[in-house]
């Protein structure tokens, strides 16, 4: 019998029990620390995060450093075990710099293959959460040439880039310049981070203006370039998490909110025109799970189609987490609609989930590009 090749080998979709613990240890820390009440609070006070649950969770429970292997001080875990933290992330609208820092820019560390230096200096810091590091460029970026990069004058960088997400709380900005990528520090002179007032509340965005700013050149500009493509393709691949935990609350509590609330004495849920919306939604959510599944699983084993399983995750979950959420506040009905019930985090989540790391569009382009399907 010889060992199944790369070609044969089906993806595992199924969650492991190591999964499922992370799974359980991560949704006990939020429901303990991040329930509704305490994330509406939150988007109303001028501190982008709560600083205690960002270290219980990435100090705590370790899941900063999922990625980082252990010699640098990470869990030397992947892929699948960061996706897991994101569904809970997504379950929870919880205001994290997870994605940003614990996975993009974790990553783009790791892609230049550095054994010392500044590079794993900042690694260990990002895998411990003693710090945490954002990529300088707007959220909807979907690669490093559709980001705005800045330029290196007389060894200073100089540049403006807006919608940068979750550089409020950023200790580290990485810069990817025409000259290469560089490290800048937030509380440098010469850096301004002006913050914006975002769609979605429970993830700051922010316009980085670095002016005459000091910064540390981590690799030159074809490392650069490798590297963001792959923090970028990490990013949008397990962002596909992150809606998909988004869109299970939905329907989870849509479920529950119409088996409780009676009209014509009898659970509105009962009505079968409600009953084939939230079939109809249970299908998309299965699929928007295996296809999340797919890009994590491709991601952790370095598969040659991850490409391919990144886009098809953005394609489909971006689309499934708006409906999602948009059923969500319908179903609800006028409860859906008010400030104090959080469906309303929910929807702006996913809305702006839905143009981070490209578009659907963006992403079925590429689709059709890698299959050599070309747009008539």
């Amino acid at each position: 019998m010889t060992a199944p090749t790369e070609e044969t080998q089906a993806p595992d979709l199924l969650y492991s029990q190591a999964e499922d613990d992370l799974r359980a240890a991560v949704r006990s820390l939020l429901a303990d620390r991040c329930d509704a009440p305490a994330v509406l609070a939150r988007i109303e006070s001028d501190a982008p995060y709560d600083q205690r649950l960002w270290k219980a969770l990435a100090a705590g429970i370790g899941a900063a450093g999922l990625l980082v292997p252990e010699e640098l001080g990470g869990q030397g875990a992947g892929h699948r075990e960061a996706a897991v933290v994101l569904e809970e992330l997504g379950r929870a609208v919880a205001p994290a710099p997870y994605l940003t820092s614990a996975v993009v820019a974790t990553e783009i560390l790791l892609a230049l293959g550095a054994l010392d230096g500044p590079v794993t200096e900042l690694l260990r810091d990002l895998a411990t959460g003693r710090k945490v590091a954002v990529l300088a460029v707007p959220f909807s970026a979907l690669s490093p040439g559709a980001a705005q990069p800045a330029g290196v004058v007389a060894d200073a960088l100089e540049g403006t880039m807006t919608g940068v997400a979750d550089a409020p709380a950023a200790d580290v900005l990485l810069v990817p310049t025409t000259d290469g990528l560089y490290a800048v520090e937030t509380g440098a002179e010469g850096v301004t981070v002006e913050p914006l007032v975002p769609l979605d509340l429970t993830r700051p965005l922010a316009t980085v203006t670095l002016a005459k700013a000091p910064g540390t050149r981590l690799a030159n500009g074809a490392s650069a370039v490798f590297a963001v493509r792959r923090g970028l393709l990490a990013g949008a691949g397990l962002l596909a998490s992150e809606q998909l935990g988004l869109a299970e609350w939905c329907l989870t509590e849509t479920v529950r909110h119409t088996r409780e609330r009676h009209q014509f004495n009898r659970p509105v849920g009962s009505f079968q025109a409600l009953k084939h919306r939230m079939a109809q939604l249970w299908l998309e959510v299965v699929s928007a799970r295996a296809a999340a599944r797919n890009a994590a699983d491709a991601l952790a084993t370095g598969s040659r189609d991850t490409p391919l399983a990144v886009a098809v995750a953005q394609a489909y979950c971006s689309k499934v987490a708006v409906h999602a959420a948009e059923e969500c506040i319908q179903l609800h009905g006028g409860i859906g609609m008010t400030w104090e019930h959080p469906a309303h985090l929910y929807l702006k989540r996913a809305k702006a989930d839905s143009i981070a790391y490209g578009t659907a569009g963006n992403h079925r382009e590429v689709i059709a590009e890698l299959v050599d399907l070309p747009a008539p």
